[in-house]
């Protein structure tokens, strides 16, 4: 595969929106949820009705507000999007749902965050539309329904443990989104390299994948920079030595395991004898917060099977130590 290449460098993160599918046959992956959206979507085109509530969970970087968009997009309908900790208070989520138009979708991204007095004002919303308003303090405080125009609420989480039942109920669709397949990552990276517009061989692309931690927005990522090494050091082709050269400059290995989690696998065998070790001490050791930890580094370790979790913390297993160059302690062999 070969393309031209680029005459103006756009900032990354006009590059970045660029880069996302418009359309949910050019979404790559998670075939199951694909299909039963589709289904939905035209299902609710036949009906003239917004989408039902839909929520997506899973690690960071999978595509969850990637697909949001793209529903909005075959809805045609206009798109609103937040994140919990934007909605500060009650009027905050007051004002995004009085203007939303009608069939408009509204996406909260890190829903698990939002704070749980203003998730109540969001029960009627999802159930019947209505925005209950309370006017006043004490005994002469009065209730105000308003009526609001119907909408398709979309979120994204991380931590599905972090939302309330009654919330969490609400959703007519919850889809968990998993890691990308090594085939998957080099179908979105073959589609970003002509959307860059730069020069790529099927081997150079296949050696990003490796390399991409199962996850689209890493790939698209490493694509950038090794686009960029390719520019300036070599002749702007993205070969698999060209990939090779520059992920020794970003200290990113094999595996795709960069110097900070490599550096907490360490902490993990050389502080704390390969575990088990609790999460806040980890945190505490690595000077990382324990929501990092979970949130970025873990989901990727626990699927390489670098990491275990048990009842009484983390452990490193025996490919940790050979992915380390260690030697395993006899109890692990």
């Amino acid at each position: 595969m070969v393309v031209t290449t680029p005459q103006v460098i756009e900032p990354d993160q006009i590059l970045d929106r660029a880069l996302r599918p418009q359309k949910l046959k050019d979404y790559v992956g998670q075939t199951a949820m694909k299909r039963a959206l589709g289904i939905s979507l035209a299902a609710a085109r036949q009906r003239r009705e917004p989408l039902g509530h839909t929520l997506f969970y899973g690690p960071a970087g999978l595509g969850k507000t990637t697909i949001a968009n793209v529903i909005a997009k075959e809805m045609g309908a206009p798109f609103r999007g937040t994140s919990g900790p934007a909605l500060e208070k009650a009027g905050d989520l007051a004002a995004v749902l009085t203007t939303l138009p009608e069939g408009g979708v509204l996406f909260i991204d890190e829903i698990h965050r939002l704070n749980r007095s203003i998730e109540e004002i969001l029960y009627p919303a999802m159930e019947d539309f209505s925005l209950d308003i309370i006017i006043g303090k004490g005994p002469a405080a009065q209730t105000l329904k308003l009526a609001l125009p119907p909408f398709t609420l979309l979120a994204a989480t991380t931590k599905i443990g972090g939302l309330s039942s009654p919330l969490r109920s609400r959703f007519e669709s919850i889809f968990q989104l998993g890691f990308y397949s090594h085939d998957e990552l080099c179908v979105i990276l073959e589609r970003s390299a002509k959307m860059l517009k730069v020069k790529a061989s099927e081997a150079g692309l296949r050696a990003i994948a490796d390399r991409s931690r199962a996850t689209p927005r890493v790939a698209n990522r490493l694509l950038k920079r090794v686009r960029d090494f390719a520019l300036v050091e070599a002749d702007g082709a993205i070969i698999p030595e060209t990939v090779s050269e520059t992920m020794k400059l970003l200290d990113v290995d094999g595996l795709g395991l960069e110097k900070s989690d490599r550096q907490m696998l360490r902490v993990m065998i050389e502080q704390f004898r390969g575990g088990p070790v609790g999460l806040g001490t980890l945190a505490a050791a690595t000077a990382e917060e324990p929501d990092t930890i979970e949130d970025v580094y873990e989901p990727f370790l626990l699927q390489q099977g670098l990491i275990a979790r048990t009842s009484r913390g983390r452990m490193a297993t025996p490919r940790t130590y050979e992915h380390l160059g260690l030697i395993p302690p006899n109890t692990l062999l």
